[in-house]
C-alpha cells in the first residue's frame, strides 16, 4: 500500500525517477523542505527537476538523475512530447462535457489567473468528462501547453471549478481535487507509460473506484 501522505518513488529508471507528490507539498522549499529536497532525501542522490506541479496538485512527477537526462527532458517538454493526463473533480454542471478550452491567460488578483477570449499565445487544454453520480463529475484533462494554473483556470471557465479549489471559486472540500494521473513519452527510443490511481481525497478515490473510470485506465489510447 502506498503512503499517500508522503513523497514516494513510483517508478525507477536508469536516467530518471517518477515520484508521487502528495497534495499540499510545495515544489520548491517554502518554510519547510520542498518536494525536490524530500525526493533527494528519499533516494539519497542529487536530482534535477524538469517540470513541476502546483502545491495543491498531487500525482506523478519526473526527476532526472543526471544533467544529460535533464537536458533531454527539457527538450521533450519544450517540444510538447510528454503527454500529461490529469484527473479533476467538480460538483458543478459544465458548459460542455468534452472538447477544447483555448485562450490567452492573464494575471488576475491575489495570485490567480483568468482566461481571455484572445488567442495570441493561448493555453490549450482538451478534456473528457463523466458523471460519477448526481453532483459529482470527473474530468480527464490533457494540457497541450504548460501555463501556470492552466487546468484550474480552464475548469473555472467551463463553469465547473475544481472541487476544493477556493482560489478559483470551487466548493469547499478537504483538498483541491486535481491529480497528475498519467504520463506517456518516448525516451531514448523506448515508450514509457506511467499511471497513478491512488492519492488522498474521498472524491478522487470515489472516481478511481467507479465503473466509469475504467474507460480511462489507459488515457493515451483515447482520441486526443
Amino acid at each position: 500500500m502506498h503512503d499517500v501522505n508522503n513523497v514516494h518513488l513510483h517508478a525507477s529508471e536508469d536516467d530518471f525517477f517518477v515520484f508521487y507528490k502528495p497534495a499540499g507539498v510545495s515544489f520548491h522549499s517554502e518554510q519547510c523542505a520542498g518536494f525536490v529536497v524530500l525526493a533527494e532525501e528519499f533516494v539519497n542522490e542529487k536530482l534535477y527537476p524538469v517540470h513541476r506541479l502546483d502545491k495543491v496538485t498531487s500525482g506523478l512527477i519526473i526527476l532526472a538523475r543526471n544533467k544529460e537526462a535533464a537536458a533531454e527532458f527539457t527538450s521533450l517538454f519544450s517540444a510538447h512530447q510528454v503527454n500529461k493526463f490529469y484527473l479533476a473533480v467538480s460538483d458543478a454542471k459544465p458548459k460542455k462535457k468534452q472538447g477544447w478550452i483555448k485562450g490567452d491567460m492573464q494575471k488576475s488578483r491575489r495570485g490567480a489567473f483568468k482566461l481571455l477570449t484572445s488567442q495570441t499565445n493561448p493555453a490549450i487544454t482538451r478534456f473528457y468528462s463523466k458523471s460519477i453520480r448526481p453532483g459529482l463529475r470527473a474530468y480527464l484533462l490533457k494540457p497541450f501547453s504548460g501555463k501556470t494554473h492552466q487546468l484550474r483556470v480552464a475548469m473555472k471557465s467551463l463553469g465547473a471549478p475544481i472541487l476544493g479549489d477556493s482560489t478559483y471559486a470551487g466548493s469547499e472540500d478537504e483538498r483541491t481535487n486535481l491529480h497528475a494521473y498519467a504520463l506517456q513519452f518516448s525516451y531514448k527510443g523506448q515508450l514509457k507509460e506511467y499511471r497513478c490511481d491512488y492519492t488522498l481525497g474521498a472524491h478522487l478515490n470515489e472516481v478511481f473506484n467507479s465503473d466509469e473510470f475504467k474507460e480511462w485506465t489507459a488515457p493515451w489510447t483515447l482520441d486526443w
